[in-house]
């Protein structure tokens, strides 16, 4: 394990084959998942490549990872402060003139109506520094304590979970647990797509050391597809599975009696619950939906395995009982004693790169920096430490709270940072209807347009961007790793921290005078060891005093690392040591499951959203990418045959979905992945990028009493065909502003911009369209009248300007982007976009399935149909799978289904026999 701190230089310590081009490169960090994966990023051609010596990845990069270099331009950046005009337009201004209005604004609204009526809206996207610089801004000389994260939507249930279990929000364990594990579950996680590196080592292990995958979830995911035993569990169901687990190990003798004696406390209460909500096999199979035999294999693998790590993701925080889930996995893992041993522990896998970062400076709004409370004596510890005027004493709205606040006009002012909450919170409709009440509305981003700042931002400040970042993060498994800045700072762009810093000191507070991130990280590190007797779990003081040169060069290491110390631990709690009262863990009875909302007869089904492979969050950046569109480019519904037949849904057609907070129109997929009663729908599309496909704004406001962290897994809904006359496409060189009446998507293409479109216009209106988006009089076009087809193509030099291509049903594109993407056409290329048939051997593989080597999948039908037979097999002939590995599930799934294959097993099969 490389848990070594302080290297003599940032690029010094690579592994001794590196290449010239890694040698050379800055080493950073992947901006995406919690996984924290370590990056060597060059400017220019030599692009973006895993760190192989980064303990989270060892060079491993998943598809958004390694096209990274794809998202770095300027275009739609936010490069100077710009300030809302009053007919609506947006203005550049002065830094001065922005920050102070900024400071205007925030002094007349705390003099008028106090500290509580303003409020910060964070990201887990920020540095550490930059968190830690707006806490202590609001919460120490401001005095309000609402600040509160996106990272809320996503891993709070855990933090609540892990304080009520442990006194302490740890992650118990390391990413090294799942190499040595024999068992590992995965629950509420499609790991195969949204933790994708880290599901490698699980895949690892499985083929090398034979550890075996249990996966529960409400979908048949690509993950689940992987799995020795698949648990497709009811909604809210994953607390009763596992109190049922608790009473079998119980029955089956398989507590470690010594253990629970010495560090636990709460079993008795915690069990009798356990038997209350779960007192069989066969209660707990009602209540889950599963099958008896399913249950009781799983139960026994867990009870006879020592070696087991339970990881689970947003499946089960995203809940209105999300709390009491993390509870009900912690306490088995108790009451075996398999906590923060070698392959075993209770493991949050999370979301957002710097989330954890987040949590430890106290960006929630329930917490103080350094993981202290709202207790009287944190509260008096951190006003000494930072001689804080107007320290904040009490708990401040969290994010769906901080929206109805705003809603009613309790809060008057909104910094939101780094976010876009008016597309990712849940009642989303409701969340943009609060901003337009605000009387001071601030946006810190690196975009010019998003639903967020679109919803009347009254000032915006340019942030840097990935690239030009430079500070901390910390992962899921506790690790603090440097990002670095490789590219140079554009425009008149500022580190968040910077910004914040400068606000402060206009309204006349000390102790904001930091020369760099290197100064902000010292302070967090010395406040996080300010009267830390052990009673805390979270120190850093032994980097409170680094140099800059120390700081810059400071390897990847997990915290804790007390004062006098430079590495870290891997495990905790192996040995008791809890940092409660009484330094024991707490089981804790959770309550008997209930979903917040049931389905009626207007709204029969259950709403599951979340997460696709090549896309993050409101897709600012990745949806900038054109090799990460060509995995799944529209924004699309997944149902069940038999739902899609109950609801008259056509696979590829169009669907309304709603719910009692607003509705979408969305492509769907007939799929068996889904179970009837259940669909599901990705979050990434925003009204940036698609027409009426913002999935937050059906997502139910119900929140977890103990978290308030949102329930996005199951909200009635209601769905009914929606049928267009034709459907299609544009190709252009310059972004289109497309009219009310049509549908659309906009989808990343290389040296223009990508439209799938529907619609029920008349030919009149389509060809409007056309005309305006073309201005040249080189054209050729088809016209056919007795199929509803229009297509065509403009023609400036040779070079294709505008392509399109309209009919009752969607026209294949693939033709159409590979010609868009080349310099010239010659004749026969010209007719080849109208007739839709090519005299030319085409690039195009048909539809992406690996995105970081671009290989789709008619390529890899080929090379099974030339012998290959498994995802191995694939990775060798033609690389496809053979990196991240998020791709072969899918690739798995086409060898299933390929007739060479089957062919081929039949007859080794029949020779066998003979």
């Amino acid at each position: 394990m490389l848990d070594g701190v302080l290297a003599p230089a940032p690029n010094e310590n690579l592994q001794a084959d590196a290449s010239p081009a890694q040698a050379t490169a800055t080493r950073s960090t992947c901006p995406y998942c919690g996984v924290g994966c370590g990056v060597l990023a060059s400017p220019g051609a030599k692009g973006v490549i895993g760190d192989p010596a980064h303990p989270a990845n060892f060079s491993r990069l998943c598809s958004k990872g390694s096209a990274l270099d794809e998202t770095l331009g300027l275009d739609g950046r936010l490069l100077y402060p710009m300030r809302r005009q009053a007919d609506g337009a947006l203005a550049r201004v002065s830094w001065d003139a922005a920050l102070d209005d900024v400071v205007t604004g925030l002094r007349r609204i705390i003099d008028q109506h106090g500290s509580d009526a303003v409020a910060v809206y964070l990201s887990g996207q920020l540095l550490t520094e930059d968190y830690y610089v707006a806490n202590k801004l609001m919460k120490g000389f401001i005095g309000s304590a609402n600040v509160d994260t996106n990272s809320r939507l996503c891993m709070a249930s855990t933090v609540a979970g892990h304080k009520r279990a442990f006194g302490a929000d740890v992650v118990p364990g390391c990413y090294e647990d799942l190499d040595e594990a024999d068992l590992i579950v995965l629950v509420g996680s499609n790991a195969a797509w949204c933790h994708p590196v880290l599901f490698q080592r699980i895949e690892r292990n499985r083929q090398e050391r034979g550890a075996r995958l249990v996966v529960i979830d409400t979908r048949r995911t690509p993950t689940a597809e992987s799995a020795d035993l698949f648990l497709q569990i009811a909604p809210g169901a994953d607390q009763a599975l596992f109190c049922g687990l608790l009473v079998h190990l119980a029955k089956a003798a398989a507590f470690d009696d010594d253990y629970i004696r010495r560090h636990t406390e709460g079993l008795k209460d915690a069990l009798k619950a356990a038997q209350t909500i779960a007192p069989s096999i066969e209660a707990t199979a009602r209540s889950t939906g599963l099958r008896e035999v399913d249950i009781a294999s799983f139960y026994e693998m867990f009870a006879e395995t020592p070696r087991t790590v339970t990881a689970f993701s947003q499946g089960v925080n995203q809940s209105a009982q999300g709390t009491d889930k993390v509870n009900a996995i912690i306490n088995c893992h108790l009451a075996t004693g398999r906590i923060g041993k070698p392959g075993a522990s209770p493991f949050s896998l999370t979301g957002q790169p710097n989330a954890m970062g987040g949590r430890e400076v106290g960006g929630l709004a329930n917490s103080l920096a350094a993981h202290m409370g709202f207790d009287a004596e944190s509260i008096d510890r951190v006003r000494r430490f930072w001689n804080a005027p107007r320290m904040a004493k009490r708990e401040g709205f969290k994010a769906v709270q901080m929206f109805d606040a705003i809603a009613r006009g309790d809060i008057k002012a909104l910094w939101v940072v780094g976010t876009n909450p008016a597309a990712s919170l849940p009642n989303a409709n409701a969340a943009r209807a609060a901003l337009a009440k605000l009387e001071l509305f601030i946006v810190s981003d690196n975009v010019t347009s998003n639903d967020t700042i679109n919803g009347g931002a009254h000032l915006l400040l340019p942030a840097h961007a990935w690239g030009e970042k430079s500070g901390t993060v910390t992962n899921s498994e506790r690790r603090i790793s440097r990002q670095r800045a490789f590219l140079p700072a554009p425009g008149e762009t500022r580190a968040d921290w910077s910004i914040f810093s400068d606000v402060a000191r206009r309204m006349g507070f000390a102790g904001f005078d930091y020369r760099s991130a290197a100064d902000v990280f010292r302070q967090h590190a010395a406040l996080s060891a300010f009267e830390n007797n052990g009673a805390r779990a979270f120190n850093i003081g032994g980097f409170a005093r680094l140099s800059d040169a120390e700081y810059d060069a400071l390897e990847p290491t997990q915290w804790p690392i007390p004062a006098c110390e430079r590495s870290g631990r891997a495990r905790l709690f192996a040995d008791g040591g809890f940092f409660s009262q009484s330094g024991r863990a707490k089981f804790v009875a959770p309550a008997t499951p209930s979903l917040a909302t049931q389905v009626t007869q207007d709204f029969p089904l259950r709403l599951n959203t979340g997460r696709i492979r090549d896309q993050w969050h409101t897709m600012t950046r990745t949806g900038v990418s054109p090799r990460l569109a060509r995995h799944l480019a529209e924004p699309y519904l997944e149902i069940s045959a038999a739902d899609a037949d109950r609801f008259g849904i056509e696979d590829g057609g169009f669907v309304r979905v709603a719910t009692p907070y607003g509705d979408c129109v969305l492509r769907a997929v007939v799929t068996d992945r889904q179970p009837p009663g259940h669909i599901f729908a990705p979050i990434h599309w925003t009204d940036e990028t698609a027409a009426h496909a913002r999935v937050g704004a059906l997502v139910a406001p119900f929140v977890d009493p103990f978290s308030g962290q949102p329930e996005s897994k199951a909200t009635p809904a209601i769905v009914t065909p929606l049928r267009f006359a034709r459907q299609g496409f544009f190709l252009s060189r310059k972004p289109m502003a497309l009219p009310q009446g049509v549908w659309w998507a906009r989808i990343a293409v290389a040296n223009g911009f990508g439209y799938r479109v529907a619609g029920n216009l008349q030919d009149d209106d389509w060809a409007q369209i056309i005309r305006a988006a073309t201005t040249s009089e080189d054209l050729i076009q088809l016209i056919d009248e007795t199929k509803s087809l229009l297509c065509g193509a403009a023609f400036v030099d040779d070079r294709a300007t505008f392509i399109w291509g309209l009919a009752p049903l969607l026209p294949p594109w693939d033709l159409a982007l590979e010609l868009f993407s080349l310099e010239r056409l010659d004749g026969a290329e010209r007719l080849s976009l109208i007739s839709g048939r090519s005299g030319r051997p085409s690039a195009n593989d048909g539809p992406l399935v690996c995105s970081c080597f671009s290989v789709g999948r008619k390529k890899i039908e080929a090379a099974i149909a030339q012998g290959c037979r498994s995802a191995s097999d694939i990775g060798k002939a033609i690389r496809a799978g053979s990196n991240c590995g998020s791709c072969r599930p899918e690739i798995e799934r086409l060898i299933k289904v390929s007739p060479a294959a089957r062919s081929s097993t039949i007859s080794t099969t029949t020779g066998q026999h003979a």
